[in-house]
């Protein structure tokens, strides 16, 4: 392989990207506009949740188990009500989310040593959104559990002694249970996905439509030499991208970055090299740029968004689909991406994920020299 010719072709390109910078533009505004959007509307963060209350009894018993709802920020109580109908038609009109009801003998129940039952009706149209309710419900509910088998164990005058038993729960890597701090890791994988894709799908194509190919494979150039030097530019602007992703991460976000920041540029240039290799491979495999587009998207940006284990658990999928996703290099680079940022985790654990995202690189780069024939279609 020339250097020079696969410089040539570099600078080429070059000047076709400054003489459109508008397309320019576009691509640096995509990874920023992507940040945005799911960065503060991907959430899986529910709070405030409307809540109304039915309290048959109305009373101090009654009343000390609804104020644990109000001294939480997950529940917000909104009504109070009189009737079952009237609670039915506030969730059919979505104006809250869950019912309570207190029965009458709720108190009662307590005192005789029987168990108070506590009817509480949740809006299911969202699954997800209704089981999240229903944890934070049995949360509330046994913390008042606790706080009343206490009362019974200790009836008389102050508590001098611990309860017999004391659950300190601690989570780990992401202490707050923040959203952001799990989406925008994985994030970075998906923009990387989109960015590398598409700034390579249509440049192949792009020079058959124009008409400039048939000058190009007048000259001595080799595939390789026209593939790579094309690819160089697109390269470099992805990774200025991948800067302005990490950027926004650590000052618009605030998500913490435990690893080290020059590993996880490393690995993910090697996974934008497989990505901008894939892109390579549908611009010299697609008939026209709308072709090629639509190739990028389905290819790329799907199985990213859906099978890399950024927002759905591959372990919760199908078999068939995590037998799948082990063809997308997003996987490797979210559990990358998640791991440094997170974890703080480094080679020692990553290197077989690194492999991955090499062996990828490999395959589309040789996969799109070998389809890529230098004579007009």
């Amino acid at each position: 392989m020339n250097l020079k010719r696969t410089w040539a072709i570099f600078r080429k390109e070059v000047i076709h990207i400054r003489r459109d910078p508008i397309s320019l533009l576009q691509v640096i505004l995509l990874p920023i506009t992507l940040m945005l959007l799911y960065g503060y509307a991907l959430t899986f963060d529910i709070k405030h949740v409307r809540m109304a209350v039915y309290d048959q009894e109305q009373s101090r018993l009654s009343e000390a188990f609804v104020n644990k709802f109000r001294g939480t920020q997950y529940f917000q109580l909104v009504r109070w009500v009189s009737s079952y109908r009237e609670l039915k038609d506030l969730i059919d009109h979505r104006e809250v989310q869950v019912g309570v009801v207190l029965p009458y003998d709720f108190s009662w129940a307590y005192q005789t040593g029987k168990t108070a039952k506590v009817q509480a009706l949740v809006d299911g149209t969202d699954s997800n959104t209704a089981n999240i309710i229903l944890g934070y419900l049995q949360a509330v509910v046994s913390d008042y559990n606790q706080q009343l088998l206490v009362q019974r164990l200790w009836p008389k005058g102050p508590i001098r002694e611990d309860p017999p038993l004391d659950t300190q729960m601690r989570f780990w890597f992401n202490e707050d249970l923040e959203s952001r701090n799990y989406i925008v890791p994985g994030l970075i994988a998906v923009i990387m996905t989109v960015v590398g894709a598409l700034l390579t799908a249509l440049t192949v194509v792009r020079e058959i439509e124009r008409g400039s190919m048939e000058g190009l494979m007048a000259t001595p150039l080799k595939k390789a030499e026209l593939l790579l030097g094309k690819l160089g530019p697109y390269f470099i602007i992805g990774m200025v991208d991948m800067g302005i992703v990490l950027a926004m991460g650590k000052f618009l976000f605030a998500v913490p970055l435990r690893g080290s920041v020059l590993l996880l540029i490393g690995l993910s240039a090697i996974f934008l090299l497989a990505t901008l290799a894939q892109g390579l491979l549908i611009s010299v495999s697609a008939e026209n740029q709308l072709q090629a587009f639509q190739m990028a998207m389905l290819t790329t940006f799907l199985p990213a968004f859906l099978l890399s284990g950024f927002v759905f658990a591959i372990y919760l999928m199908p078999w068939p689909l995590q037998l799948i996703s082990y063809l997308v290099p997003a996987r490797y680079l979210v559990t990358i991406s998640k791991g440094i940022y997170l974890k703080g985790v480094g080679m020692k654990i990553l290197w077989p994920h690194t492999l991955m995202l090499v062996a990828a690189a490999a395959f589309f780069l040789v996969l799109a020299l070998s389809k890529f024939e230098k004579k007009i279609r």
